[in-house]
């Protein structure tokens, strides 16, 4: 695998065969986020959605533990200003954003505890899996405060009104069984085969037409905020916009020859 130039203090990054692995590096803290984490994050989520040799990305948490447990503590206890509380807020939303709204999927792979900012940003991603042992939850009310990342918003969206609101309200925590059974993880794998899941998944994603992921991907996430008519307004006119695409018809192509097609992203 090849190593970014860039020198990030708190992730691990390497890329092969189209497939980025994002992995958050602070096991001494349960990889919880702090503002060296985000900043790492910003740096290299935007450079990913604009490289030509990376068509998906997986996140994890490294160690066995967690997959990010939380926000730093002692970085939320020095906050005292509202501006600067709501500004910590935003920061973490727009990084968060990046990764929502990116033309490329992202995959969570989530190795045990994804709390608070950890559950936020597993939110974030367009796929989630997770370990036998992996426990979600936003514990943000325990500490006198509300989820600041997306976790009203995005939570809401993925599990409905009333399962969030008691996630939420409660600060209790959600385990894998729960997860899988309430749609908030797409699979449940063993701790020691997660990773390898999480890769395979990533390849088979890579291996097909780049535009028509994008697209598919920016059909999804931005029809949770519109209406089914608009949704399928926005749908017909970049399915349209897809067949002028070479790669539409190398795939059609190579359909009817009977052969592997060779997408290009064009």
């Amino acid at each position: 695998m090849s190593e970014t130039t860039y020198e990030y203090q708190t992730l691990k990054y390497s890329a092969d065969s189209l497939v980025a692995l994002i992995t958050i590096n602070r096991p001494e803290k349960l990889n919880a986020l702090s503002t060296a984490v985000l900043d790492d994050l910003r740096h290299l989520v935007s450079d990913l959605r604009v490289r030509d040799d990376i068509r998906v990305v997986v996140i994890t948490g490294s160690g066995g533990k967690a997959f990010v447990a939380g926000a730093d503590i002692a970085e939320l206890a020095a906050l005292n200003d509202s501006e600067e509380g709501r500004e910590f807020s935003q920061n973490g939303q727009a990084i968060f954003s990046l990764i929502e709204t990116s033309p490329k999927p992202f995959i969570a792979a989530v190795n045990g505890f994804a709390l608070g900012g950890g559950c936020e940003l597993a939110l974030a991603c367009h796929i989630r899996i997770c370990s036998e042992n992996a426990k979600f939850g936003q514990p943000e009310v325990n500490l006198g405060i509300i989820p600041g990342y997306g976790g009203t918003q995005r939570l809401t969206r993925v599990l409905g009104r009333t399962l969030a609101t008691d996630l939420i309200l409660t600060g209790r925590q959600m385990d894998a069984r729960e997860a899988l059974e309430q749609g908030l993880v797409a699979r449940v794998i063993p701790q020691s085969e997660l990773l390898s899941t999480a890769m395979q998944m990533a390849t088979t994603i890579a291996s097909k037409a780049p535009l028509a992921i994008s697209a598919a991907l920016e059909s999804i996430v931005e029809g949770i905020d519109e209406s089914i008519e608009e949704g399928l307004g926005r749908e017909a006119e970049r399915f349209g916009q897809l067949t002028t695409s070479s790669d539409f018809h190398e795939g059609t192509s190579a359909f009817l020859e009977k052969r592997v097609p060779n997408f290009q992203g064009k």
